[in-house]
Parts: structure tokens; C-alpha cells; sequence
């Protein structure tokens, strides 16, 4: 099944995004961080007067996500790092796999425990299963999850924060029970293994429904996924390689959605930052700390 396409898209950026990626909406500051992680930057963008703010990264940026004192944490190739925007200073944490240099991180997002989940990846072609997604506490204590992955992505929660969401791109979307106190995961289930032609599961971000939007980033379009498992539909966007959604605005129902620059068929699609507006507004995700 196929929603309806939204009326409009917005578009936000007037340049190349080589590869965006991780939208995170910041409740506080009404603002939208995301990133590319080859330029290497981090943005913060103002939807309400259209002011974007570039803040350069010393290495490539797999994602970013809120922390408390304002402050914001980062997935560098370089470790895991707090960021001050006001100061524009990093502070090293830790490194997850400082002798894996085949991989780097990727998919990242603070859970309902407070700690900064971030997986890594394969970085070369073919993807082999050389990744990991790892669990980082506010003391910089590091346990890594699961093992055994291509591409770690689709990170998300339940609105009640007791399920955890979790897709290798190269593969299946799975669920998992979740302790929002302990960050324990317990009863892996396999929701979905989408194809190419349904969209290769990037990144994703869960409405207050529960239901769970992955961004299919070989079919230009965003899949919405039941908790229960499948593809109960799926929304074509305006980009051929969507990366991954995020819900923000005032009212939680505008949809942010990166995508890559790609050139399929010998059709060069440069990456962007779009919006759309949604029936359904989206479950806020927590702060690190």
C-alpha cells in the first residue's frame, strides 16, 4: 500500500548534502540538527527564519543527538565526542573500536536510559559483518550490544520506551524488549528484510502511534513498519536516496528527511534536507546525561 504523497516537500538546504544524515529535533532550542558526514559538519538549522549554521567537524560525523546542558554528543571516526555549540569545543569520550579501522561509527541516538547508542560500519564495498552497536553510559563506560553487522542503522524507540528498534542495512529491521532503567534487550524479533526495490533500511524515527518510519534509501521513498512486523505502507519522497526521517517542528508533525547524493541509472541526485507535514506527530527521543 501507498500513502498519499503530502501536498508539498520543503526544501532547506541551497547546497550539496554528499551524505546527509541523522536529523535530531531540538524540543528546547526549536532547531534541527543533522549532518554530513563527508564534508565533515554538523548543521543546526532554524526552521521557523531559515538560519543554517555550519559547525566544521575535525573527522567524519556518522550522527549526533541531544545531551543535557545544552550540550550535544557526536559520533566521530575518531570516538565519541561532547560538543558545545555555543563554545564550538569538543570533548573526547571514548572510542568504541579504536583498532578497527575498517569501520566507522554511524547510526547513532540517545535512548530512554540516557545513554548514546551508536553502531559502526563497514567501510568498504562489499559490506562485511565487521560492525557492532555499542551502548555508551554518561561516565563513558562502553558495552557493545550486538555484533556481527554490515551496517549498523534505524536506531529508535517505543513512545513508552520499552521497545528498541534496530536494522542492519544490509539486511533485517528487528525489535527488541527493552529495560529503559538498565538498557537491557532481551526477545530479538525480525520485523521486515526489506529488497532493494521496497528500500534498503537506513535511518528511522517512531510517531506516537508506535509505528516505526525507515527511510529506504534504494527506492526513494519512506517505509511505514509495524511494530508487529511488515510494511503496512510506504510514502515516495522527492529524493532518490532518503537517509533517514526525524519528527520536529512545535507540533512534532513535521517530517525532516536527509538523503545522499547518488547518481542510479546515470541520474545524478544530489543530497538534501526536506520536510513534509504528517497526520501523526512523532515520539520525542531522550537526552544523554
Amino acid at each position: 500500500m501507498h500513502l498519499d504523497s503530502p501536498q508539498s516537500f520543503t526544501r532547506h538546504v541551497s547546497f550539496e548534502l554528499a551524505l546527509g544524515e541523522s536529523p535530531v529535533w531540538d524540543d528546547d532550542r526549536q532547531i534541527l540538527w543533522f549532518v554530513d558526514i563527508l564534508a565533515p559538519a554538523l548543521y543546526q538549522l532554524d526552521p521557523a527564519s531559515g538560519q543554517l549554521t555550519v559547525h566544521p567537524m575535525p573527522a567524519p560525523v556518522g550522527s549526533v543527538g541531544l545531551a543535557q546542558g545544552g550540550r550535544l554528543i557526536v559520533a566521530l571516526r575518531s570516538g565519541v565526542h561532547l560538543y558545545d555549540p555555543a563554545s564550538r569545543s569538543l570533548e573526547f569520550l571514548v572510542h568504541p573500536e579504536p583498532n578497527v579501522s575498517i569501520n566507522r561509527l554511524n547510526d547513532g541516538k540517545v535512548g530512554p536510559d540516557g545513554c548514546f547508542w551508536v553502531g559502526s560500519m563497514h567501510d568498504s564495498v562489499p559490506r562485511l559483518p565487521t560492525a557492532s552497536l555499542y551502548r555508551i553510559t554518561p561516565d563513558g563506560r562502553c558495552t557493545r550490544m550486538l555484533g556481527g553487522i554490515n551496517v549498523s542503522n534505524g536506531l529508535a524507540w517505543s513512545p513508552d520506551g520499552t521497545t528498541m528498534y534496530h536494522a542492519d542495512s544490509r539486511g533485517s529491521v528487528s525489535a527488541y524488549d527493552f529495560d529503559p532503567t538498565s538498557g537491557q534487550m532481551s526477545r530479538m524479533r525480525v520485523l521486515v528484510t526489506p529488497s532493494e526495490e521496497e528500500g534498503l533500511a537506513d535511518g528511522a524515527a517512531v510517531d506516537v502511534d508506535g509505528f516505526y518510519w525507515s527511510a529506504g534509501v534504494t527506492a526513494g521513498r519512506i517505509n511505514k513498519i509495524s511494530p508487529a512486523g511488515g510494511i503496512l505502507a510506504s510514502m515516495p519522497v522527492p529524493t532518490d536516496a532518503p537517509t533517514m526521517p526525524c519528527f520536529g517542528g512545535r507540533d512534532l508533525r513535521t517530517l525532516f528527511i536527509t538523503s545522499l547524493s547518488t547518481a542510479r541509472n546515470g541520474k545524478p541526485d544530489l543530497g538534501t534536507l526536506i520536510s513534509c507535514r504528517m497526520d501523526v506527530p512523532g515520539a520525542l527521543v531522550g537526552k544523554f546525561g
